[in-house]
């Protein structure tokens, strides 16, 4: 089929499509973790099922089973080398269904069924919230898309996309390798917004600037969101009638009852809606998660019998919250780095249970000696430990010092990271410190979930640009903006030098506030690197604080140098550690205290790590900066 003439098919009038796929196949035994994509070649018998009850229900086009049948998907359960062979064979099935599917009183309907290669996002999140490059992208859905149109679809639909980026390489990736009629479908929130932030009306401007057939909306929560999204889309489409608009909702919220997923709407109230969504101007229609051939075949009888929608069914204004006051006020840390001063922070390690005792008399050590602030880490080495918010909470509560709490993206998604982050705005913790975090592999849950949404420069991005401007990653109004500072993490001596300075740069123009560097043995490591970024960037615009971790003895030094990534001790400096002996510790107090000099002004404060606990050595430290004058800049 071409584009023309599935425009000309369109102006005849609404086309239905079916409902959804993996809710009937679960109902039929299909686990939910398993690959439904992989059910084409092993149960072909119950795909091809699903698309002949949709077809008889009245469906007058129908989705391949292959709505995950990219090679980032299929990987996930080690089959990246089938995708043009489950493709293939989803297309076959929709065939051979439509081929073999009569039933009295929709044989006119049959003759016309469209087969619609499915085409759900990658399963990766797009750079730069994520690591998926565009490139990448672009060639998966190409791949996937030739298979589709090598197999015989008459469309293409791609559904459930909530990242306008994606949807938009998805797009380009079709063009570059066939001809097809295309229906692009972004799944929206309650909010009516992208999960990732995006109007309706800026979905309708993007997509149709890439020459789409059908702008629409599919999953999502239920039909009367859905409505909604439609309305607005017509509206920003105007007077255009090139473009058309498709809605296939969700049958609700699901809940979950024993090992079943339930959803709400009933066939009857889809079928109402079905008559709300072509007035609101859809001319595609059709069904997503939780709807069965019996919420096909309810609008199926509504548009062979249109009557006007329910009163029931009325489009509200939904108002956007006012936002009537402003940040607070800078913390500390931010005036002390905005003013040049030198600033002296110690990283501590919340506590292994919820005694926290030792730890607060150990801050109150550091606090009179001279540190500015606590960093605290959150679960170091992915060791189970006191939630570090708690601990910066106790903290500048209980001892009166600011603190910086580390806020790993590795092992929350999206949804916790925005709540995580109000968390610790309430609780006084506004001083952040954006890490990856350490994997859960090499802890002691090594088979908790280890995944994540964010990049740290998508993070701060989302601080920066959305929080910190009183808005979430959708867009919605969170009611006052946050005034969160932002550090991020830099290895000075990175085997990579290239790599880091791209990386660091990304997270300037994300909008980090400050770097914390990992630890450093050797003044020439910092002038290296200061140079290497300036030739590429000009002067680093942001301000560091140089980690220093002194040795305890030479097993210790022998330990950083050989084991972790990014620390390189020089032969001179393990050597007089060595010969020190069991004076090790205070040798390497004093080798910190010199390191220091040497750094002087090329750098706006320090990170001191205490090894094994010894804080009492961190004292002397923190105690000896201050009688340096280590100043301003």
């Amino acid at each position: 089929m071409t584009p023309s003439s599935f425009v000309e098919r369109l102006k005849q009038g609404p086309l239905l499509f079916d409902g959804a796929m993996g809710t009937l196949l679960h109902s039929q035994g299909a686990d939910l973790d398993r690959c439904f994509d992989e059910l084409n070649l092993t149960h072909p018998v119950e795909v091809a099922e699903v698309h002949r009850a949709y077809i008889e229900a009245g469906a007058q086009a129908i989705e391949t089973n292959t709505f995950g049948a990219n090679r980032f998907k299929l990987s996930e359960h080690g089959l990246g080398d089938k995708v043009a062979e489950i493709n293939r064979a989803g297309v076959e099935l929709a065939r051979r269904a439509v081929a073999g599917s009569f039933k009295a009183g929709y044989q006119s309907v049959l003759r016309g069924v469209l087969v619609a290669g499915s085409v759900g996002p990658s399963g990766r999140q797009m750079a730069p919230l994520g690591r998926l490059q565009p490139e990448a992208a672009r060639a998966a859905f190409r791949e996937q898309v030739t298979a589709l149109q090598k197999a015989g679809v008459d469309l293409l639909i791609f559904e459930t996309f909530s990242d306008l980026d994606e949807m938009s390489e998805a797009v380009r990736a079709a063009r570059e390798v066939c001809a097809l009629p295309v229906i692009a479908q972004m799944t929206f929130t309650e909010d009516i917004r992208t999960p990732l932030g995006h109007t309706p009306e800026q979905v309708v401007e993007a997509l149709r600037g890439l020459g789409v057939d059908a702008i629409g909306v599919n999953c999502s929560v239920g039909p009367a969101p859905v409505l909604r999204v439609v309305h607005r889309m017509r509206q920003a489409l105007g007077s255009e009638n090139g473009t058309f608009l498709s809605a296939q909702p969700n049958a609700g919220w699901p809940t979950r009852t024993g090992e079943r997923l339930m959803f709400p709407a009933t066939p009857d109230y889809f079928g109402e809606y079905a008559s709300a969504l072509i007035d609101a101007g859809a001319t595609v229609v059709g069904g997503c998660c939780g709807t069965t051939p019996a919420h096909v075949a309810a609008m199926r009888a509504t548009l062979d019998n249109p009557s006007p929608a329910p009163s029931l069914i009325k489009l509200k204004p939904v108002a956007e919250p006012e936002m009537v006051l402003g940040p607070e006020a800078p913390t500390e840390l931010a005036q002390r780095l905005a003013a040049g001063d030198f600033v002296i922070g110690v990283e501590i390690d919340p506590p292994k249970g919820y005694g926290a005792e030792k730890l607060l008399a150990a801050a109150r050590m550091l606090r009179d000696t001279g540190a500015d602030v606590m960093s605290v880490a959150d679960s170091p080495m992915a060791r189970m430990r006191m939630s570090a918010w708690a601990v910066c909470h106790l903290i500048h509560s209980r001892v009166g010092i600011e603190t910086v709490l580390h806020f790993p993206t590795r092992g929350r998604n999206l949804l916790r990271v925005q709540g995580d982050l109000l968390a610790a705005h309430a609780l006084g913790a506004r001083n952040l410190f954006v890490v990856m975090g350490d994997p859960t592999a090499i802890g002691d849950y090594p088979e908790a979930m280890d995944q994540y949404d964010l990049v740290p420069s998508g993070l701060i991005r989302l601080i920066k640009g959305g929080f910190n401007r009183g808005a979430d990653h959708a867009g919605s109004s969170i009611g006052r903006p946050t005034n969160f500072l932002v550090g991020c993490a830099l290895n000075l001596g990175a085997a990579d030098l290239d790599r880091e300075v791209r990386v660091l740069h990304k997270k300037i123009e994300a909008g980090a506030d400050f770097t914390l560097s990992q630890p450093v043995y050797d003044a020439e490591v910092l002038r290296r690197f200061r140079t290497y970024y300036e030739e590429q960037h000009g002067p680093l615009p942001l301000p560091i604080m140089v980690g220093i971790l002194p040795l305890y003895g030479i097993r210790h030094a022998e330990f950083l140098h050989n084991e972790v990534p990014g620390i390189s001790i020089p032969d001179a400096t393990r050597d007089r550690i060595r010969r020190a002996g069991e004076d090790g510790p205070q040798e390497g107090v004093r080798m910190a205290r010199e390191l220091l000099i040497e750094l002087g002004e090329m750098v706006q404060g320090v990170y001191l790590m205490p090894a094994f606990n010894r804080f009492d050595l961190i004292g002397e430290i923190t105690e000896d900066i201050r009688s340096l004058s280590l100043g301003k800049r």
